[in-house]
């Protein structure tokens, strides 16, 4: 048998493609079905082995590279991995999983494109010129955001709806028009982020994991803004009670706080009726009461809940016990519908709106009208079936 041709890339890029993908040397040596000897072997500028050609298009595939990549005289210095908000004191920078590497790489790409697609257009997209520090007051920087989207009381209260749906459509609409796009993924798992931010002048990026409730992504949404504000990129979660780097903990700290004031201003919370009714560290509010509030404001029960603490209208022993209760609750939830799945028919072209955004799409619609793009390009583009355009064209009001 003759012997399978070398292939005479450089094996500093296998282990470029393995780490911005997110793989560990064993998970990707499990995968690819070789020893982890082996692929040290490969990745190793010192040895004389080399994977063969076809070895080397499956690690491509594997690591969503194109083969020509791994002929490159040295690895790309583009994009790189975004610093991990999670990440624990003494432990560098936390492992994402390929799932989580890969999303924010799409992302990416999805930017790149729009800023493409703008410019083809001739069509400049606007500054995101909102700013913050850490060290402004968190209310504050939460009023501000409120004034800079247009969100009043009143205005807030017309989105009062039972799951949240319609205050999480406005709040994206509303940030969107500020020139971020606004993206939903369900490639990555809710316990390892809620989200992620990437910081621009130009496009920058807000990704929400579809996976949590819509209220909860209501929340990260405005979490993620506050990043962008900061003009810090990361991959964060929305639970503060673990240990990690003091300026780390800082920065979702203040995040979460501003994302809670405003989603539900101080001024507006303390003047509803029935929070006037309760006494001051107050333990007697009722499921009712606190789900009510929720929905006036299309936040989490949990999230009331905090802010209620924050202004010392409960104690800390009372928010724990809810939440102890919220927790099983969805938990609870969760097996219920693992249970019994429920068949339910997918509007392709509405996904394709919640997965990339109203921009994005109108973007690549009006590059299509212009001729610059083919309609299998643009298929490709929008991940979506040809058949399926015509309405996402209704949907997006372009037909």
């Amino acid at each position: 048998m003759a012997a399978r041709t070398k292939a005479s890339n450089n094996p500093a890029l296998i282990t470029w493609a393995r780490e911005t993908a997110g793989f560990s040397v064993a998970e990707a040596a499990a995968k690819l079905n070789v020893s982890e000897e082996q692929l040290f072997a490969w990745e190793n500028v010192a040895s004389d082995d080399a994977p063969s050609i076809p070895q080397l298009r499956k690690i491509a595939g594997l690591f969503k590279r194109p083969l020509a990549a791994f002929f490159l005289p040295e690895p790309p210095t583009g994009f790189a991995v975004m610093r991990d908000l999670r990440r624990l004191p003494g432990s560098g920078t936390r492992h994402f999983s390929p799932a989580l590497q890969m999303e924010i790489r799409a992302s990416n790409e999805r930017r790149e494109l729009a800023l493409e697609l703008a410019s083809d257009l001739e069509d400049e997209p606007p500054q995101f010129k909102l700013s913050a520090k850490i060290t402004d007051d968190p209310e504050a920087v939460g009023a501000k955001i409120r004034t800079a989207l247009g969100v009043t009381d009143d205005l807030q209260a017309k989105w009062k709806d039972a799951d949240g749906r319609t205050a999480f459509a406005a709040w994206r609409t509303r940030i969107e028009e500020t020139g971020v796009l606004v993206f939903q993924s369900t490639t990555f798992t809710s316990e390892e982020a809620s989200g992620f931010a990437i910081s621009s002048g130009t496009l920058p990026v807000i990704a929400v994991n579809r996976k949590d409730p819509v209220t909860r992504r209501t929340f990260s949404l405005l979490h993620e803004f506050a990043h962008l504000m900061l003009h810090v990129s990361g991959v964060s979660e929305l639970e503060t009670d673990v240990t990690r780097p003091p300026e780390d903990q800082r920065i979702e700290i203040f995040c979460n706080h501003v994302a809670a004031a405003a989603l539900i201003p101080k001024v507006s919370l303390l003047a509803q009726p029935t929070v006037a009714e309760h006494k001051a560290r107050s333990v007697a509010w009722k499921d009712g009461e606190l789900a009510d509030l929720s929905r006036l404001y299309g936040v989490s029960r949990e999230a009331l809940l905090r802010r209620l603490l924050t202004f010392g209208r409960t104690t800390p022993e009372f928010y724990s016990l809810k939440r102890a209760q919220y927790n099983a609750e969805y938990a609870l939830l969760k097996k219920r519908q693992k249970e019994t799945p429920k068949e339910m028919k997918r509007n392709m072209p509405q996904e394709t709106i919640s997965t990339i955004g109203r921009p994005l799409v109108r973007m690549l619609l009006g590059n299509y009208y212009q001729d610059r793009l083919s309609l299998s390009a643009l298929s490709g583009f929008l991940n979506l079936k040809v058949k399926h355009i015509p309405k996402l064209e209704q949907a997006v009001g372009m037909r």
